[in-house]
C-alpha cells in the first residue's frame, strides 16, 4: 500500500461520503445525524477476518459487499431502513496494487444500491490478516422495531429465499462440493455477496412475531429466538426438513440438508408469525417459506420427509 493514510482517504473513501452532508466531508472525527420525530435509531455493528470469514482469493469489491451487506441484513431483521455507516479497516503492507480501489468500488456500488452513505470511520495498519469492521445506522418508525423476543406457542416459523447456499458455496470455492459450472458460480456468488432482505424486513413491522437473520445457520438462530422469546427454557419448535427452501443450484448437492439447517452465511430472515397472519404471506416482496411451528417445551425437532425425527451433527457456526 504506497499512498499514505490522509491520502487514501482523500482519493478513495472521501467520495463515498459525497451527497450526505452529516459527513462533513470526512473533514471531522465525528459526523452528524438529524433525529426525526417519531423515529428510532437502528445501530449494528459487524466485522471480517480474513480467513475467516472471506478467502484471500476472493475480490476485493465483494469483500466490501460483504462487509456492508450482512450489517445491512441486521438492519433487515429489525424492520430498518438503512441511513449510513462508518467503517474501521486493517491493513498490511504490500497489498496488490488496485485491491483498495477495488474494494471501495464494491462500497460505492452498494451505496448506490441501498441508498447509504459512508459517515466516517479508522484506518490502522496490521501486521496480521486484513480485517474490516463496519458499524451500520438505520432508521424506523418509534415503536415498530422486530425483536428475538415475541415468538409464542402456535406461530409459524418462516425463512425468505433459500437456504444453504452461502455453506455450500463456500464448500465449492474450497473444493469440498464439486457442481456444475453455473450452479458452482451461483453458489460462490451467494457466498460472497449476499441479499440483506431490507424491503422485507420493512413489510414485516406489525407482522412478525420475532425475526432475525441467517448468519450462524438456521437451527442456531432459531434457538436465539426461543431462548429470548422463552428465557424460562420452555418454548421449542418443529421444523420439517422438507419444506426447507432450498435453490436449484443447491438441491442434489451433497451436504445440501445440512447446510441448509446448520450452515451460515445465507443472510436469509427467519421469523415467527401469528397463524392469523398467514395469508399476508402471499404479499410479501420476496418468496417465504412455512418450515414449522414454535411449540411449549424446550428443544428443537427436525422431523425428516418421512416424519420421523433426524438426527444431526451440528445446529450452527461458532467462533469458539
Amino acid at each position: 500500500m504506497a499512498q499514505g493514510e490522509f491520502q487514501m482517504i482523500d482519493r478513495l473513501l472521501k467520495p463515498l461520503a459525497a451527497g450526505c452532508p452529516g459527513a462533513l466531508g470526512l473533514t471531522d472525527d465525528a459526523a452528524l445525524l438529524a433525529q426525526l420525530p417519531g423515529t428510532e435509531l437502528v445501530l449494528a455493528k459487524d466485522a471480517i477476518v480474513e480467513a475467516v470469514h472471506f478467502r484471500q482469493e476472493d475480490p476485493p469489491g465483494t469483500v466490501a459487499q460483504k462487509l456492508l451487506r450482512q450489517n445491512l441484513s441486521d438492519l433487515a431483521a429489525m424492520g430498518a431502513e438503512p441511513v449510513g455507516y462508518l467503517t474501521a479497516f486493517g491493513l498490511r503492507q504490500g497489498l496488490p496494487d488496485g485491491w483498495l480501489d477495488g474494494f471501495v468500488a464494491g462500497l460505492a456500488e452498494d451505496q448506490r444500491q441501498f441508498g447509504i452513505h459512508l459517515l466516517g470511520g479508522d484506518t490502522v495498519s496490521t501486521p496480521g490478516p486484513l480485517f474490516f469492521s463496519l458499524t451500520v445506522l438505520g432508521r424506523l418508525p418509534a415503536g415498530t422495531a422486530l425483536t428475538r423476543a415475541g415468538a409464542r406457542p402456535g406461530d409459524l416459523v418462516c425463512v425468505s429465499g433459500t437456504l444453504g447456499d452461502g455453506a455450500l458455496g463456500l464448500a465449492v470455492l474450497e473444493g469440498r462440493v464439486t457442481a456444475p459450472a453455473d450452479a458452482a458460480a451461483y453458489l460462490a456468488g451467494r457466498y460472497r455477496v449476499p441479499q440483506p432482505r431490507l424491503v422485507l424486513g420493512q413489510a414485516l413491522r406489525g407482522l412478525a412475531s420475532a425475526c432475525l437473520d441467517v448468519s450462524d445457520g438456521l437451527l442456531g438462530d432459531l434457538g436465539h429466538i426461543l431462548a429470548t422469546s422463552g428465557p424460562d427454557g420452555n418454548l421449542g419448535a418443529v421444523i420439517r426438513a422438507g419444506d426447507l427452501p432450498l435453490s436449484p443450484a443447491a438441491a442434489g448437492l451433497p451436504g445440501a440438508l445440512e447446510a441448509a439447517l446448520s450452515g451460515g452465511d445465507d443472510y436469509e430472515l427467519l421469523f415467527t408469525l401469528p397463524p392469523r397472519h398467514r395469508a399476508r404471506l402471499a404479499e410479501l416482496p420476496v418468496p417465504v417459506a412455512v418450515i414449522g411451528e414454535i411449540r411449549s417445551g424446550a428443544g428443537t425437532e427436525v422431523l425428516g420427509p418421512d416424519g420421523a425425527p433426524l438426527t444431526l451433527s451440528g445446529r450452527s457456526w461458532t467462533h469458539f
